[in-house]
């Protein structure tokens, strides 16, 4: 073992002396695997941040993983009474102690802008939701903990909302009035950034707001309120809660009421919904490597071939064939790996970068960490790359005759 351990330190710094006796030729050949080692490392990061966009955007919408909604209806089709779902809802979130749970409601609500009253469309959820579904807040912040129990309830607005009303200083407290049949002043605390495809003002507000001033609000567009319910749980104990509520809130409304409890969230059906991005990045990386190995391969077989007559006289001396084929090959393993680190130093760089990361994470509030296992791949695929480059060349210099070397 000692003997081996020996020979590969000692071929790895015949490999160093050789590459820098060869400097000039061996950077040419090595700019190319430097590129493309910062290439393959860069596609896979950058897909590791575009990957992380398109959870952030699943989960808005749908929830993190694993997020269960509660739905129920009677015989007839219509929904079971409100105060039952809500008793039985938290009964089962203090029975399971779930943490992150909440009521969904849609309403619209009449709010006094400067130029009239308009109807807004008002999500009505509890101060979890934004956790949730990464709810980001561009000014002020989300609901907090008191925030149900203020005489003046706070809203969040998106920012059309906000610029209708002449784009106020949150730190002034800005107030709007509710109009119903009796006008409620309400604090927005919050702006959030307006969905692609609003074009309209929109609010969010707790439910145990608005069912305190559900009177005061009502009006002849009012309708009746029929809540969704969804809770935030670990993946691992999804099925079996599943089957729970299901079981719980079929009991409690009774014969003749189905509830069902299903997941939505993107890592519900099982099979990876980011495959095709993954492919895509695999697929490129790959082509990536396989221009770079292409042309130090061609590289390699030049120098060889300027070499012979030195192989040639290395064997004279006794050199073995095993020893000229290592020595080869090392030769390219020793530079694509120092080319590697190069790569990898690159694209850690281009990455990282504070103009690249405002182009490539918008829309990314978890901006994940440079790869470990981009850096590793890069590194690598240096080393496979050099073994493959150098085979070829060690082959030709294995099958050269002394005789006909020392002439050439």
């Amino acid at each position: 073992m000692k003997g081996l351990v020996t020979a590969f330190v000692g071929s790895v710094i015949e490999a160093w002396a050789e590459l820098r006796i060869h400097r000039t030729r061996v950077l040419l050949s090595l700019v190319g695997v430097a590129v493309a080692v910062c290439a393959l490392t860069s596609v896979v990061a950058l897909g590791n941040i575009a990957q992380q966009a398109t959870i952030e955007t699943s989960e808005r919408s749908s929830g993190r993983p694993a997020t269960l909604y509660v739905s129920a209806y009677t015989a007839d089709g219509s929904a079971p009474p409100t105060a039952t779902m809500d008793k039985t809802w938290n009964e089962a979130l203090e029975r399971y102690s779930v943490h992150y749970a909440s009521r969904v409601n849609q309403q619209q609500v009449s709010i006094q802008f400067i130029d009239g009253v308009s109807p807004v469309n008002a999500t009505l959820v509890d101060q979890p939701y934004g956790t949730m579904h990464r709810v980001e807040v561009v000014r002020g912040s989300w609901f907090g903990e008191t925030d149900a129990t203020r005489l003046a309830p706070a809203l969040i607005v998106n920012d059309i909302f906000w610029q209708r009303l002449g784009s106020p200083d949150l730190a002034t407290h800005p107030t709007v009035s509710l109009v119903g049949s009796k006008p409620v002043t309400a604090v927005i605390t919050g702006v959030i950034a307006a969905l692609p495809y609003e074009d309209q003002p929109s609010m969010m507000m707790l439910n145990d707001s608005y069912t305190r001033l559900a009177e005061q609000l009502a009006t002849d567009a009012s309708y009746p309120s029929y809540p969704s319910y969804e809770m935030w749980v670990p993946p691992s104990v999804s099925a079996e809660l599943t089957t729970r509520l299901q079981s719980d809130f079929s009991a409690s409304l009774g014969e003749g009421a189905t509830a069902q409890v299903n997941r939505q969230d993107y890592a519900a059906y099982g099979d990876d919904p980011f495959l095709p991005i993954k492919l895509m990045i695999s697929g490129v990386a790959v082509l990536v490597l396989l221009l770079g190995a292409l042309g130090l391969v061609n590289i390699s077989l030049v120098t060889v071939r300027q070499r012979i007559q030195e192989i040639g006289i290395r064997r004279s001396f006794g050199a073995t064939a095993a020893r000229v084929f290592f020595a080869v090959m090392m030769e390219s393993v020793v530079a694509t790996v120092a080319a590697g680190v190069v790569g990898v130093m690159l694209s850690i760089l281009i990455v990282k970068s504070p103009w690249v990361e405002d182009v490539i994470s918008q829309g990314v509030s978890d901006i994940p960490a440079f790869p470990l296992d981009a850096a590793l791949l890069g590194l690598a695929a240096a080393t496979v790359v050099g073994a493959i480059a150098g085979l070829l060349p060690a082959l030709v210099a294995v099958r050269v005759k002394v005789i006909d070397a020392i002439r050439y």
